[in-house]
């Protein structure tokens, strides 16, 4: 028997309700119309579908699988939305069914020319369903010229069209987008939901699985980075030991530059393979063997994958260092609420130690600038800031200060 869709929507329950109502409701209405959907609008005390959604929540909290099987439940011919078993629920969660397009950007941004390519997916209608619908990972990585461009797709949706945007926080897309489509907001999950996703889909040890939850502060990516990888909690450790090895200028520079270079090589790690397939396919295609010289005429197609590769490997590195950024935010709280005299509990267990050291050697006020630091250079490495000079700014922000 087939897991429901919903199983991996950890800790979400009031998320699922509202989507599995909207989908049951969208068995009794007629398609969306090309005036601006009041079939879908025209009674929202009788209809909980709508054709524009907005997915928000903390990272880690499930936006994207939360979206994917909301848009499984649309497509769904079972007796319940989004039952896992049928046909159409199998191939939206494989990626494979051809009314539902999945934009996931691997680059710092969304660009106009991808959003001009979603809008005229948009307007097709469906093959096989009874619904067209386009899910937006990232939507909050499109400026406001490109976020224009979606307007009037959103404000005036195809027949059949279902947008399904995902953002961190409403306030990342702009008040127009905003205004136009239904929130919907995760929360941060249980730690042991998180923990129990993990035995259940990579069956990760539950002991483990659950240290795992607690450490990433139940952020699913970070959890399931900690449960798999061997070497993630040993880098781990090293990271948050920084802030109390660290006594000069000197010993900050030096410690954002390995930063720096583990998270280029963990990218490359990351992306290298397949790199390396997409250009031999490329040359295979353009039927030019290995080693042999490109011919000019055919030198563009190569080099706007090289841009493309360049892109990608760039947004790895980027996340690598969130991640990493994440987890000397999570020091940091324990800090705080050692300082605080809170009694909540510490997420970083195994490090009881230096957060009672780095609690003693600092003031609140020093705890929350530091913090202030990490959020700065996170919010600069999401630009085209040099990921080095920003790291180092905030490791020299972290430094011991003299009293």
């Amino acid at each position: 028997m087939s897991p429901s869709v919903w199983q991996d929507v950890v800790g979400q329950e009031s998320v699922v309700a509202t989507m599995k109502a909207a989908a049951q409701a969208s068995r009794l209405m007629r398609p969306l119309n090309s005036q601006g959907a009041q079939s879908a609008q025209s009674d929202q005390s009788t209809s909980a579908m709508t054709h524009a959604w907005l997915v928000t929540g903390p990272p880690g909290s499930g936006r994207s699988v939360a979206a994917m099987a909301f848009a499984a439940s649309l497509q769904c011919t079972g007796d319940e939305p989004g039952c896992g078993e049928c046909e159409p629920c199998r191939h939206v969660m494989a990626g494979s069914h051809p009314d539902v397009v999945r934009v996931a950007t691997e680059r710092l941004m969304i660009t106009v020319a991808e959003v001009k390519e979603l809008i005229n997916e948009a307007q097709r209608k469906p093959w096989q369903g009874r619904w067209r619908v386009i899910v937006v990972e990232d939507a909050d990585r499109m400026s406001e010229r490109t976020t224009n461009v979606l307007l009037k797709s959103i404000e005036e949706p195809p027949p059949q069209t279902v947008w399904v945007l995902c953002t961190p926080s409403a306030h990342d897309v702009l008040p127009t987008i905003r205004s136009r489509c239904r929130l919907l907001t995760l929360r941060v999950p249980p730690a042991q939901d998180v923990a129990d996703l993990l035995v259940r889909r990579h069956g990760a040890d539950p002991q483990l699985a659950i240290r795992a939850a607690k450490a990433s502060q139940s952020h699913i990516g970070l959890a399931r980075h900690l449960a798999c990888d061997d070497g993630a909690w040993e880098r781990r450790a090293d990271l948050l030991s920084q802030p109390v090895r660290m006594r000069s200028v000197g010993d900050a520079v030096l410690a954002a530059s390995e930063l720096v270079s583990q998270a280029e090589a963990e990218a490359k790690e990351a992306t290298e393979m397949r790199d390396a397939q997409e250009k031999a396919a490329l040359m295979k295609s353009l039927g030019i063997e290995d080693g042999a010289k490109v011919p000019p005429a055919l030198r563009a197609q190569v080099r706007q994958l090289e841009e493309d590769q360049k892109r990608r490997a760039k947004r790895a590195r980027t996340d690598v260092l969130d991640r990493a950024m994440i987890d000397l935010l999570s020091f940091y709280r324990d800090v705080l609420a050692v300082q605080a005299g809170s009694e909540v509990e510490c997420v970083n267990v195994d490090l009881l130690d230096d957060v009672a050291a780095q609690a003693r050697s600092s003031s609140t006020e020093q705890t929350l600038k530091r913090i202030e630091a990490i959020e700065q250079c996170r919010a600069r490495l999401r630009t085209n800031a040099t990921p080095l000079l920003a790291v180092e700014a905030m490791m020299v922000a972290l430094r011991p200060q003299a009293h």
